[in-house]
């Protein structure tokens, strides 16, 4: 943990993190479209018939565990940046991390000043991140409607 940290190197520190969860989450996303294109996608760009309900709920899991992994990542710095008396043990710097980069803010858990630009970050960092996994998953939704249509027109 460091300590007397100013607080343009908190926040040169927390946009390092930004930068991290982007790469992690456009890669991840990155590999999990083509994974999916290449299982169950049919030789006429459409999703295969038998494939609609994996592809959602993988697809589902998959955004969903990114998110859990760059939650983590931000309660791992709180714990190795922020003083112990305002973030205690990693239960704690989770359940901040998660109420702050899904916005939810309880209020129950704040920092100090000094290192309230650490959340405030984190906040912006998730609300990027959710409307980009709101948006994959909605083109993955659109191209399954796609298919269902082309299947109904084919009978």
């Amino acid at each position: 943990m460091l300590l007397e940290l100013t607080w343009l190197t908190v926040v040169l520190v927390a946009v390092v993190l930004v930068g991290v969860t982007v790469v992690i989450h456009g890669v991840g996303s990155t590999y999990w479209i083509r994974f999916l294109m290449r299982n169950y996608q049919a030789h006429d760009g459409y999703w295969k018939e038998h494939a609609v309900f994996p592809v959602l709920m993988s697809t589902a899991l998959i955004l969903l565990l990114l998110h859990v992994f760059e939650v983590f990542l931000w309660a791992l710095l709180y714990l190795w940046l922020v003083p112990d008396v305002q973030v205690e043990g990693l239960e704690e710097a989770v359940y901040f991390s998660v109420i702050t980069f899904t916005t939810v803010g309880y209020g129950d858990i704040t920092l100090e000043p000094g290192w309230r630009l650490l959340s405030g970050i984190e906040a912006l960092n998730g609300i990027l991140l959710v409307g980009w996994t709101t948006a994959l998953f909605f083109a993955v939704l659109q191209r399954v409607f796609k298919a269902a249509g082309q299947w109904q027109n084919t009978e």
